[in-house]
């Protein structure tokens, strides 16, 4: 064994969420550690960056809503510092989604939808067909109409990566590229982990931040492992063709359906990349790309834009989201004292960003969750497991 380095807060994960826990907790004066053999890969390398707190709103997930939202005011500011702070521009984009349905049940399950952002206090508008096809002209004549919604933006979320690399390298963020193979508890206290090379870090509180791995790391007491799964997403990249200012784009803003009971949607950058997304699959720890996969997303995007078919394809990739229970990410601290989770968050961790590193380190600095955040403390799974204990 090594000897131990000690940290006040080391946090296990450096994909978005961990690391932006780690830049928040050491802009807080805490002193931080990160463990990751790749920081800035894991799912961020795959998802689409839909900031999409409306458009993502599903029945049952009011109380996620509002935590979507609270990331959602941040982003603008959250970006701007983080962009003054690295100088990377992290492709955030103001455009505006449009929901658009292609058949009578579609169109029938958008207008509930849009009755339930209503009741929400949200902010969408219904379009006919012929209104949808102004807004973007490759859209399929055979769209019924649609929901526009223009609070809904985009990030790239490589790029958003990459900068919260730079800014947690600034902040003095201690980074060990290497696994964490066990978290070390001593007298029912987590004290820090065990890197796969025989490293130990300590550490006065420690972070699970690992994302859909978070439920695997050894010498996690069983009542407070994480309850998170892997959640296959494949993706599919395109270049969409250059053009002048004064010339019609190929889509201006972020494009979403329901095809055949699959969601699909379509994401331009300002880059010309366009990112077609995304399955959800339950497949385990598989990051296989599959032809079938990639078949059915440009199937069903096809079906929305035409014109699709006649772009250069860039890239076929699949990464693995972390789901929860309730497809709600779990913040705070567990039942094991030192021992912080900040996982789980499914569809929802690009948006959640802000949000999230503003949550933790409030956490680590208060030992207390903010009130936005207090839904989602991981006890809510205990709480439940013991509710179904028969009597």
């Amino acid at each position: 064994m090594s000897p131990t380095r000690t940290s006040d807060v080391l946090v296990v994960g450096g994909g978005i969420i961990g690391l932006v826990t780690a830049w928040r907790a050491a802009q807080r004066g805490l002193a931080t550690a990160l463990v990751d053999p790749e920081p800035g890969g894991g799912a961020a390398q795959v998802a689409a960056g839909m900031l999409a707190a409306v458009t993502e709103l599903h029945y049952g997930e009011q109380t996620l809503l509002g935590l979507n939202l609270a990331s959602a005011r941040r982003y603008p500011d959250f970006a701007a510092e983080l962009t003054e702070l690295t100088g990377h521009d992290l492709g955030y984009r103001r455009c505006g989604t449009l929901a658009v349905a292609l058949d009578a049940d579609d169109r029938a399950h958008l207008r509930e939808l849009h009755a339930l952002q209503q009741q929400s206090g949200l902010d969408s508008q219904w379009l006919t067909g012929r209104e949808c096809r102004r807004l973007e002209p490759m859209l399929a004549p055979g769209v019924r109409g649609g929901l526009r919604v223009d609070g809904d933006h985009q990030i790239d979320p490589r790029r958003l990566a990459a900068a919260l690399v730079t800014a947690c390298e600034r902040a003095g963020v201690v980074v060990h590229r290497a696994w964490a193979e066990r978290l070390t508890v001593v007298r029912d206290r987590a004290t820090g982990v065990v890197t796969a090379d025989g490293t130990e870090l300590g550490a006065g509180q420690v972070v699970l931040a690992a994302g859909s791995l978070s439920g695997r790391l050894a010498g996690v007491p069983g009542d407070v492992l994480p309850p998170v799964r892997p959640v296959k997403g494949q993706v599919v990249r395109l270049t969409m063709p250059g053009h002048p200012a004064h010339s019609t784009p190929f889509l201006s803003r972020t494009v979403r359906a329901v095809v055949r009971g699959s969601h699909v949607y379509l994401v331009p950058r300002e880059s010309g990349e366009l990112v077609v997304g995304a399955t959800s699959e339950e497949m385990g720890w598989d990051t296989t790309v599959t032809a079938g996969g990639v078949y059915e997303l440009l199937r069903d995007a096809h079906e929305l834009v035409p014109g699709i078919t006649e772009l250069p394809l860039t890239e076929t990739r699949a990464g693995l989201r972390p789901g929860s229970p309730d497809n709600a990410p779990l913040l705070g601290p567990t039942a094991l004292e030192g021992l912080v989770l900040a996982t789980g968050h499914y569809r929802n961790g690009v948006l959640l960003t802000p949000v999230t590193g503003d949550a933790l380190a409030h956490v680590l600095t208060t030992g207390e969750l903010p009130e936005e955040a207090r839904p989602f403390t991981p006890r809510r799974f205990a709480a439940a497991a013991l509710t179904e204990q028969p009597a």
